[in-house]
């Protein structure tokens, strides 16, 4: 791998080559058939390439066409409030259930920041929270979709992860995330396995897409090793690997410890304006006669990628932003003041729905696995009961 980059699950540092990326992982670059075959209208994110690899991808689309059963998991880390660079990924597994009825699984995996982020389960707990109400207010399907938290839902979590954890061997896990500093790490590629497989092991046998960021892609190889030996009635899960938003500061995807603040979910309008405006790393001149003589660039705008990634749903807006700020028609502050209106009004209609869910536990109940989801996923590992009679 590239030695002026760091990519891994716990960390991404300097300005990421995502071509490279591609070799280093073994992940194959999206098609332009790939993505007409997504459903209509082909999101944002796939049209513009954000989303840009993966792995059986088409076995995924084959069924969601068919009307096939088929299924999309993307988790949370709970380790604090959840920001922009968080919460899209969810809204595009809510646009995949929304056009294939697929079901969605969210795994928070509050055992994991335990271990990698050195905080305590009373904190953590607290996010958990947090997080699930702002996941509550994306709109998913509560049919369809079940939330799964580690600790929470130990009496499936742990038994799946036990019986995948004997397909995995200690070479296996160091040679795809390094040496860890601790047990609970080491072992954490089991649970993160059993996150991926457990809609099969529900629903039976079927395509599950994991739409996640290329830094999450070393859990879904090894998860798709471990499918390989057939010990189990699931297919290997694909995966689809998507571009970070960057940070406010530039290169690199948004980050909380990040020198330059995170758009939180929270943010109201004048918070947004303020981080956007004194924040966002432009891509235009020093001065406002050079910018309009030799124009900006749009490649390194942050305020532009943001519009490019997900909050200007018309193609040809983008095309005519990027246009008009090389051409030094569009200045880096109209840019930014465009960026800051559309994601305030993203923020303020999920704000607001947010804001109209009662308590969590009786929004997230219809949520939750049931008893007999919950027996179904442990039989399929060979675990008759989850409890002692």
């Amino acid at each position: 791998m590239p030695q002026n980059f760091t990519v891994t699950p716990y960390a991404v540092d300097g300005e990421v080559d995502y071509d490279r990326l591609l070799n280093a992982f073994g992940a194959d670059a999206l098609t332009d058939d790939q993505r007409d075959r997504f459903p209509d209208p082909v999101h944002p994110m796939v049209r513009r390439g954000v989303f840009y690899a993966g792995r059986d991808v088409d076995p995924f689309l084959d069924a969601a066409t068919a009307g096939q059963t088929c299924s999309v998991v993307t988790g949370r880390g709970p380790s604090g409030p959840m920001h922009l660079g968080h919460v899209l990924p969810f809204y595009f597994a809510k646009y995949l259930q929304e056009h294939t009825g697929a079901y969605v699984y969210v795994p928070l995996s509050d055992d994991e920041k335990y271990f990698a982020k050195d905080r305590q389960f009373e904190d953590i707990s607290a996010h958990v929270r947090e997080n699930l109400r702002d996941l509550l207010a994306v709109g998913f399907d509560p049919e369809r979709t079940r939330f799964v938290i580690d600790t929470a839902d130990a009496d499936v979590v742990y038994p799946l992860a036990a019986a995948f954890a004997n397909d995995l061997t200690p070479a296996t896990v160091e040679a795809v995330y390094g040496e860890q500093p601790n047990v609970g790490l080491t072992f954490y590629p089991a649970v993160q396995a059993a996150h991926l497989l457990l809609p099969q092991l529900v629903h039976g046998r079927h395509p599950t897409l994991v739409p996640v960021a290329v830094d999450q892609d070393p859990h879904v190889r090894v998860c798709r090793d471990i499918a390989a030996k057939e010990r189990y009635d699931v297919d290997k899960p694909g995966d689809l690997l998507s571009r970070f938003l960057p940070s406010l500061g530039g290169p690199g995807k948004m980050s909380s410890s990040d020198d330059a603040p995170s758009i939180e979910l929270t943010d109201d309008r004048a918070t947004v304006e303020e981080k956007i405006h004194r924040y966002a790393h432009s891509g235009g001149r020093d001065s406002l006669a050079a910018h309009r003589e030799h124009g900006g660039d749009p490649a390194v705008d942050v305020a532009y990628q943001y519009l490019h990634f997900f909050f200007e749903s018309d193609d040809g807006t983008v095309e005519r932003l990027a246009r008009d700020y090389r051409a030094g028609d569009l200045t880096s502050g109209e840019m930014k003041a465009r960026a800051a209106e559309q994601i305030a009004d993203f923020l303020g209609a999920h704000q607001a729905r947010r804001e109209q869910l009662g308590s969590l536990d009786a929004e997230l109940g219809p949520y939750r696995l049931t008893d007999d989801e919950r027996e179904r996923a442990r039989r399929g590992v060979g675990v008759e009961t989850g409890r002692l009679e």
